[in-house]
């Protein structure tokens, strides 16, 4: 709870360019597919998979890109202190949960019916 709070580099210049690169890479494989036209599908599919593939090399050597895997590391890491339910706890609270739904339905049901019959008693409308 009273982790330090890493401060945001800006990574400098260098960073930056590797950002704009990745992004031309996805646009490059973006535009081949379109380019390649007259190719078969696979030849244009592949294009697309390699500028998505080079992107996230280069995205991965920048700050940017270390910081998002080590984001990723500490997500596994808290995801692994979650107490996950045991089926019979996660059961007994769908049952819970569809009984208090069919409860609250009844409810509005009877209420609807009721200001339904008290609207019509006052304006005489109705059948």
């Amino acid at each position: 709870m009273n982790e330090a709070i890493p401060e945001q580099s800006a990574g400098g210049a260098a960073d930056t360019a590797k950002l704009v690169a990745a992004v031309l890479l996805v646009l490059a494989g973006i535009v081949a597919f379109y380019v390649l036209g007259t190719q078969a599908a696979w030849v244009r599919w592949l294009a697309v998979a390699g500028g998505l593939v080079l992107a996230a090399v280069v995205f991965a050597t920048s700050a940017s890109g270390r910081d998002f895997w080590q984001f990723v590391l500490d997500a596994r890491t808290e995801l692994r202190k979650v107490v996950w339910p045991s089926f019979d706890e996660t059961r007994n609270t769908t049952i819970v949960v569809f009984g208090l739904v069919i409860v609250a339905g009844l409810f509005f049901w009877v209420l609807d019916l009721l200001l339904a019959w008290v609207t019509r008693h006052f304006t005489g409308q109705g059948g």
